[in-house]
């Protein structure tokens, strides 16, 4: 039973790595591929992802479209004279799942970056969730700003 279970688990591991080879053969022919990587935190799968759902990039006017269509842009709630802001339950989930896994690894891989703003958004009082929340609605602009001007990503430079 044991031996049985083993090649099974051999079997499945060759499976993703052809996979993960045909992904990076798919990805390699995309235009936007190698802007992409160039944003810590977006390997190829996350990278395969987001062009998978967002397409041509030109379909969004401005980042806050782009933040709007994964549901990471804030929705402004009002009844009465009370108005305030809440979190967007909307959006197209697996796009908002890229940019939360790309948030998550980047802090993980200790980008200075990431880390440095997710801290500060910690200082500020916002708990995990709303740090990470704000941390890939960042990324959304950075990434849409890196493919409108076609430019890799540069930590030197400021946001626009």
């Amino acid at each position: 039973m044991i031996r049985v279970l083993a090649a099974e688990a051999l079997q499945a591991r060759e499976a993703l790595a052809r996979i993960d080879r045909d992904l990076e053969a798919l990805l390699d022919r995309h235009p936007d591929r190698a802007l992409i990587r160039t944003l810590p935190g977006m390997g190829a799968v996350l990278s395969a992802e987001f062009i998978a759902c967002v397409g041509d990039i030109r379909r969004f006017a401005s980042a806050d479209a782009l933040a709007s269509a994964a549901g990471l842009a804030s929705v402004i709630r009002q009844s009465g004279k009370s108005t305030g802001w809440r979190r967007a339950l909307g959006g197209d989930k697996a796009l908002k799942r890229v940019f939360f896994q790309s948030a998550f690894c980047a802090m993980s891989t200790k980008h200075p970056l990431s880390k440095a703003f997710y801290d500060r958004e910690r200082r500020e009082g916002k708990h995990h969730t709303q740090a990470i929340i704000a941390l890939a609605r960042r990324r959304v602009t950075v990434l849409w700003t890196m493919l409108r001007t076609r430019q890799t990503f540069d930590p030197m430079k400021k946001a626009a």
